[in-house]
């Protein structure tokens, strides 16, 4: 069998496995049973719980519950290099951790960086597309 792809879950994939389900949830779901392996950086999670916590009001515990299980689940990898690629610097993030984790794939909703297609040889797709290749 073929290797499983090393992935980057985009924050706001991220938010939406855990506040919506569908696709992101399915996608969060192989990475949990460790099926695909996948990589975030201090500043992403840092994102994710600023998000869920002020957007989604998610009580303190759950934020901290929730970045439990991305500490145990993801690797986490603290990127040497700083992009300056698209407007966004939150998504130059997205780029810099995905670059430092020697990903495959940057799974993500965002225009900008959907628009992108390809970085440094990783692929970004959005979750549908991703769970279509199979992997």
């Amino acid at each position: 069998m073929a290797k499983p792809p090393k992935i980057l879950l985009d924050t706001n994939v991220v938010i939406s496995a855990l506040v919506f389900g569908g696709k992101p949830k399915e996608i969060l779901n192989h990475v949990i049973r460790f099926e695909i392996e996948a990589v975030t950086s201090p500043q992403l999670l840092s994102e994710l719980s600023e998000v869920l916590g002020k957007k989604f009001e998610f009580s303190r515990e759950r934020v901290q519950l929730t970045e439990s299980l991305i500490k145990k689940c993801f690797k986490i990898v603290y990127p040497s290099r700083q992009f300056d690629v698209v407007k966004d610097k939150d998504d130059n993030r997205v780029l810099e951790a995905a670059y430092e984790g020697n990903c495959n794939i940057i799974i993500t909703g965002d225009k900008e960086l959907l628009e992108l297609a390809h970085f440094q040889g990783i692929e970004i797709v959005t979750p549908e597309e991703f769970l279509q290749k199979k992997f």
